[in-house]
């Protein structure tokens, strides 16, 4: 079985690298996803995070339209061939469903937010947002996939084990069955679901890399009135702070408004997100803080950490925790009575009431507090004893390989896309490099 081009996964980074190889150059393509088609995607026994749009398909669907946010791509381009980039994927984006509506930018109100921010210590970050909302992220993938029907192969519930190498050149993959599927160019586009398989095979493979920054904390939710003065200029606002304690990083991260708590489900752990639908809309609004470790020797192993954090609160909680801010600090677990009593009515109604300070550590739990007093200044009621915390959030993307301005690896052919190459950590930058390695390719094979 031989092709031009394989691509491991069928999230946004492999897709749009699909889709732009068929705009650039007419090649057999192979895409190799070891999760389900979308159809059978919305099944409650199937994976979340992989199948056919990767955990994007179930994600919040924020298109993030400024190189500021969202991935790693300054490391390969130019800030400004990126922004060309970035805008080039939403318009693909347009042409497959995405709304035209976008939130935020460079406004008068922006611009006053960020200079109020400012006095709490807090950095707002302005870029621009087109928000596709779960429902209709859903529409646009199944637009794509039918755009790409007939060009591009696509065979399900195949596990990619093995890249296949010889004389330090890529010529295929092998999956757990033992099939063997060969090519002129492999791409791996994992996605978070896969880092710790690319991590493992990265070093059988003899590749460098280096660490990124480890994200782990807590999903926060609250009335969406506490929040509409910010979430009706800029739909999510993107905050970060550096605690005076500990002098950590600590960001907000997909924030959701009028929306729900979710589960997601990585690779034998639960973890939580967030989402915020096109169609309907709850009376809460969500969004996470976390805090961003980058670790150094003799410790070079965040995912496994960040996995670990994962399957203590699953541990303690079932799958996942709930928490009241006063019955934390109060350093009390919270009960479904306590729960129950509160102002705030979860939109996670199979959490399970407990303490997050038995799964967090001290340091973890006080740059979030510290967080949450800033915020409060901002948004007074932030910091209320009612609101309500879960755990834990992480995001399993802490590979970086090492990699050219065409996203080639260290072998030749081999390229590294997406999430869970450490290249992005948002939809529009992980679309970005599939469209930068599909050039590439297109380039070598012209």
């Amino acid at each position: 079985m031989e092709y031009e081009v394989v691509i491991v996964g069928a999230g946004p980074a492999g897709i749009f690298t699909a889709l732009e190889l068929t705009r650039c150059r007419a090649a057999s393509i192979l895409i190799l996803e070891k999760g389900a088609p979308l159809e059978a995607r919305s099944h409650p026994s199937s994976s979340r995070t992989s199948g056919w749009g990767g955990a994007g398909a179930f994600s919040d669907g924020k298109l993030t339209l400024s190189p500021d946010v969202g991935g790693f791509l300054e490391r390969y381009l130019p800030r400004e061939e990126i922004q060309g980039l970035i805008d080039y994927v939403d318009r693909l984006y347009l042409d497959f469903g995405a709304p035209t509506e976008v939130h935020g930018g460079d406004t008068d109100e922006i611009r006053r937010l960020a200079r109020e921010a400012s006095r709490y210590d807090l950095r707002l970050i302005p870029t621009r947002i087109r928000h596709l909302g779960t429902d209709r992220c859903l529409e646009v993938l199944k637009n794509l996939r039918g755009h790409l029907e007939g060009k591009v192969e696509v065979r399900f519930g195949e596990n990619v084990v093995e890249v296949l190498s010889e004389a330090g050149r890529a010529v295929g993959v092998r999956t757990a069955e033992g099939k063997e599927y060969r090519s002129r160019f492999v791409v791996l586009a994992p996605g978070r679901e896969g880092s710790d398989w690319l991590s493992r095979e990265v070093k059988r493979l003899g590749l460098s890399t280096g660490v990124n920054p480890v994200d782990i904390g807590v999903r926060v939710e609250l009335p969406a009135s506490i929040l509409e003065s910010i979430t009706t200029i800029s739909y999510e606002a993107k905050l970060v702070f550096h605690t005076k304690k500990f002098d950590d990083k600590v960001r907000t991260f997909c924030m959701s408004p009028y929306g729900e708590v979710v589960r997601e489900y990585f690779d034998g752990v639960w973890t939580v997100n967030g989402h915020s639908y096109a169609h309907h809309r709850t009376n809460n609004t969500n969004f996470a803080l976390l805090v961003s470790t980058t670790f150094t020797e003799p410790f070079k192993e965040p995912i496994a950490y960040g996995r670990y954090i994962a399957r203590l609160a699953n541990l303690l909680g079932g799958e996942v925790i709930i928490q009241r801010l006063g019955d934390l600090k109060q350093g009390r677990r919270s009960t479904p009575e306590r729960i129950q009593k509160g102002v705030v009515e979860p939109t996670l109604k199979d959490a399970t009431p407990g303490d997050l300070s038995f799964v967090l550590p001290y340091r973890y739990l006080s740059d979030v507090l510290e967080m949450l007093e800033a915020l409060d200044h901002l948004a007074p009621g932030i910091n209320s004893p009612h609101t309500l915390l879960y755990g834990v959030e992480v995001k399993f993307y802490s590979l970086q390989l090492n990699l050219s301005r065409g996203l080639e690896a260290e072998i030749e052919n081999l390229l590294a896309v997406g999430d869970g190459a450490g290249v992005s950590r948002g939809l529009v930058q992980a679309s970005v490099s599939g469209v930068i390695a599909a050039r590439e390719i297109a380039r070598r094979l012209n």
